[in-house]
């Protein structure tokens, strides 16, 4: 027998759907079913993999991080209205992140008389049943829609992901009646494929002559030019875009809250990442005379560091650099000129743009300005260096820094990995008031090295490193999540673990236990420096820390896993600090090298 759960199915994986992370529910029968005929049809095989997701917004996370690291999307299945509310924050990074995920979610049935199969035999149905149920998530969505025949499945599946893949990429969120879904269909309609190349992606729009040869030629006259980006590294293509551009012109590069590897750490006119905590913009920010601004969300605040008054700002976004169709509320930026324009083909127009007028330019101004920037950029590399050094004295009794544990791991993975180096290291970063920190200590080189959510929902990481590993875990020698212990309580971890046990896909877990969260802590100072709450004692009598016990997040992980994944808990404990973390680590990134196991470290910082 054939439903249109078979149609549906068989779509996503003509459509090139090859992982599918479902949390199963009473909406699904006929889904459950068409899988199993699948099995039996093929050798226990299903046309797309199904990963079997005990928490939503694991699944919709793992699906996140499948899709970052692959450029391709992937599927979501979760049960109804309340599935669909459980996938919370994870819906919010695949929108703010642009990441191409299709979620389906069943309906409770409309009928309840024993009219059709599917109609209501459970009581759970009817408390379960509401009037819109995408309207849960429509204003996160690029675009929602109801499968209402097997008759029209395919083409729905196919405009949904034509839609996910075109700029602004996104997520697509599909639904069904449980009636619908087991609706018998002939065999005719599963077998049938509508060729994909009738459904293409919208072709990536560049910038238009006008458009780049205006700014072209205001790089090139600039004294001051600054180039701020924050995403363009999503497509690998426009890292060395951006390097060729910034070596032209020797114009400063700031990474303003990246999700992606924009430039190599090691380009000479790097100079730094800021997630714009306090007043720490790029100083070249209030001098540049030009500013071009590369699909970026929050160049800087205007109420704390905006630029020059006069300074001319060019923006270019990958499809929406009005905020429209991310459903952004208040957004604006004083610019001269907005560009929605594929950032790849937009480099391009304006690099062949600054090579036409190069020859105008003031030689002696650029190569002044490449000493300067490079001077700058070795300084800020000297100063990393020190904060790695600079153990506590006392080391019996101190506490290591971040930038110590940091040093110690990229040093490690260096030493161990089969390419000695970090060039097939992947890092999934989501030390959130430590961002910054652990960019610029990682020192990443490689385009697609180094990744966060892009949005701003805690629990991403650990899903996320699960989701890559399957999509991409060829690619890399080693896959490592840097979390902070309020994202770890966030991610999941019990869900987290144990579908990394299940589907084997090892990575090396780093929590950062600063003892709570501080970034409200942050948040508060921010607004009240010299108030109450900045004479509070600890941040657990402020109410955003986790002490006196602080729960032992490595054991967790290993609980979760049944005690497949190594953990230990590092640091605090009077014992030689440094020889600690150097001990530890090593032995983490040999079990996952070398045991292919998950290894986490539990590491004890200084608490908030």
């Amino acid at each position: 027998m054939y439903t249109t759960s078979s149609v549906f199915l068989q779509s996503l994986a003509n459509a090139g759907i090859t992982h599918v992370f479902a949390n199963w529910g009473s909406d699904h029968p006929a889904l459950l079913e068409d899988l199993q005929r699948q099995r039996s049809e093929n050798d226990g095989q299903t046309a797309s993999k199904i990963i079997t997701c005990p928490n939503e917004m694991v699944a919709l996370t793992a699906a996140q991080g499948f899709a970052q690291v692959t450029g391709k999307p992937a599927a979501v299945i979760v049960h109804v209205d309340v599935g669909t509310q459980a996938m919370a924050g994870a819906i919010h990074n695949v929108d703010r992140g642009r990441v191409p995920v299709l979620i389906y979610a069943g309906a409770s049935p409309f009928s309840s008389l024993g009219e059709m199969r599917g109609s209501r035999n459970e009581w759970i149905m009817s408390v379960q049943d509401i009037p819109d149920q995408a309207g849960i998530v429509r204003q996160y969505m690029r675009f929602t829609s109801q499968i209402e025949s097997g008759k029209v499945a395919t083409g729905v599946v196919h405009r949904a992901l034509q839609i996910a893949t075109s700029h602004p990429k996104g997520p697509v969120y599909l639904w069904a009646r449980r009636e619908v879904m087991e609706a018998e269909v002939e065999y005719s309609a599963v077998n049938t494929s509508i060729p994909l190349r009738k459904w293409p992606s919208v072709e990536p729009v560049a910038l238009s002559t006008r458009a780049a040869n205006t700014i072209a030629r205001a790089l090139s006259e600039a004294h001051s030019p600054l180039i701020i980006t924050s995403h363009s590294g999503r497509n690998k293509d426009a890292v060395q875009l951006l390097a060729d551009l910034s070596t032209a012109l020797a114009i400063p590069i700031v990474a303003v809250c990246p999700s992606a590897v924009a430039v190599p750490f090691s380009h000479p006119h790097f100079i730094g990442v800021t997630y714009l905590n306090g007043a720490s913009h790029s100083h070249h920010l209030a001098k540049a005379d030009v500013v071009l601004v590369l699909d970026a969300d929050v160049p800087w605040i205007p109420a704390v560091q905006p630029p020059h008054p006069d300074a001319r700002v060019f923006i270019v976004d990958s499809g929406d650099p009005l905020k429209i169709i991310s459903a952004v509320g208040q957004w604006h930026v004083d610019a001269e000129m907005m560009c929605n324009a594929d950032i790849v083909l937009a480099l391009e127009g304006i690099n062949a743009a600054v090579q036409a007028q190069i020859k105008t330019s003031d030689a002696s101004l650029i190569e002044e300005r490449r000493t300067a920037i490079t001077a700058e950029h070795d300084e800020w590399v000297r100063k990393l260096d020190r904060l790695e050094d600079a153990w506590p004295q006392d080391l019996q009794a101190g506490r290591a820094t971040l930038p110590n544990v940091l040093g110690v791991l990229r040093r490690t993975i260096a030493q161990k990995t089969p390419s000695r180096g970090l060039q097939k290291t992947l890092v999934l970063n989501e030390s959130i008031t430590n961002y910054a920190i652990v960019w610029q200590h990682m020192r990443t080189e490689v385009p697609g090295g180094h990744i966060t959510s892009g949005g701003a929902s805690l629990g991403w990481s650990l899903a996320a490193a699960v989701g890559a590993h399957m999509g991409a875990g060829n690619n890399y020698e080693l896959m490592v999540s840097i979390v902070g212990d309020g994202s770890f309580m966030f991610c999941v971890p019990s869900s987290a673990y144990w579908i990394a046990r299940r589907y084997e896909t090892p990575f090396l877990t780093i929590v950062l236990n600063n003892g709570g969260w501080k970034a409200p802590k942050m948040s508060m100072l921010g607004c009240h420096p010299t108030g109450y709450g900045s004479r509070a004692s600890s941040g657990a009598e402020l109410s955003v820390g986790f002490g006196p016990h602080c729960p032992d997040y490595s054991q967790i992980a290993v609980a979760a896993s049944a005690g497949w994944v190594w953990g230990k808990r590092v640091g605090g404990d009077g014992g030689n600090v440094k020889e600690e973390f150097d001990a530890a680590i090593a032995e983490a990134v040999r079990v996952v090298l070398e045991e292919r196991r998950c290894a986490i470290l539990d590491c004890v910082l200084e608490s908030i």
